[in-house]
């Protein structure tokens, strides 16, 4: 196939949209899909995928912790975890395309995904430690934005796992999704945290978006595991 005809196929292929922010559903899926037909035509398999959105990934983690907030940090630092959450919308895609999707290879994107979150919050904590003036109860922050993010991430996790043995696989011939429910999900998606860092350079403004987007996660983190819960009950 070529470009646009893989495009049209993995337009085909697409997961259901209810349940995401719509940053993940208008910009990471269709971003994530223009990579995944991209990945296709080079030939890479969807592993690789998954190892280059790693790879750029923790290039950002590790510039976060060692190198002094800047703007051009910042920058380069958000390009690069948005790139990379693409990318691990990419590989899924790919694997669909492939008709290839495999136990090992759905392991490996939540380790990484997993990885991702711990390694970003710890980065986080040891800019703050090294580079911000801030009281020492503050540097607990990013603790509890772990905590939360990582606890999110997966108890959604396993509520799906644990519905595919239900027998409830979701599909696409589903309501359509609510842009109003899309929206309230949008403080938790990993989106706009990536986005958040492009204001590292100025160490006020990035502490307030990162605690307004810590007070979301913390708020509703009660809700959806009550949410979830109910529904496997």
């Amino acid at each position: 196939m070529d470009f646009s005809s893989t495009l049209r196929q993995l337009s085909k292929m697409q997961k259901p949209a209810q349940g995401v922010s719509v940053y993940t559903r208008f910009v990471n899926r269709p971003a994530g899909r223009l990579l995944a037909a991209a990945a296709y035509r080079i030939g890479f398999s969807p592993n690789h995928v998954t190892a280059i959105s790693a790879l750029i990934t923790f290039a950002a983690v590790f510039a976060t912790a060692l190198q002094p907030p800047s703007r051009a940090l910042g920058q380069f630092v958000s390009v690069a975890l948005l790139l990379g959450f693409a990318l691990d919308s990419a590989d899924g895609q790919l694997a669909r395309l492939y008709r290839s999707t495999s136990l090992s290879g759905e392991w490996l994107d939540h380790v990484v995904d997993c990885a991702k979150l711990l390694g970003i919050h710890a980065a986080v904590l040891i800019s703050f430690y090294r580079f911000f003036d801030l009281p020492r109860p503050v540097l607990l922050l990013p603790v509890v934005f772990q905590f939360a993010a990582v606890l999110l991430f997966f108890g959604g996790i396993l509520t799906e796992q644990l519905r595919r043995r239900r027998g409830e696989v979701p599909t696409a011939s589903v309501a359509r999704p609510s842009r109003f429910r899309g929206m309230a999900l949008l403080p938790v998606d990993y989106g706009l945290l990536c986005l958040s860092f492009l204001f590292l350079g100025s160490q006020k403004l990035f502490l307030a978006l990162y605690v307004a987007l810590l007070a979301a996660h913390v708020v509703l983190l009660p809700a959806f595991l009550a949410k979830w819960l109910r529904e496997l009950s």
